[in-house]
């Protein structure tokens, strides 16, 4: 049996990463309250 996390940095990134959040509207609100909440990191 496997543990339940297979982390692949490709895939984190396609799910999580900047160009997506910068794609919607939505996700740049995410990374607007990120930067005004004063993250060290804005996305994956």
């Amino acid at each position: 049996m496997k543990v339940t996390l297979q982390p692949k940095n490709r895939q984190r990134q396609k799910e999580h990463g900047f160009m997506k959040r910068m794609k919607t509207r939505s996700g740049r609100n995410i990374l607007k309250a990120r930067r005004a909440k004063g993250r060290k990191e804005i996305s994956a």
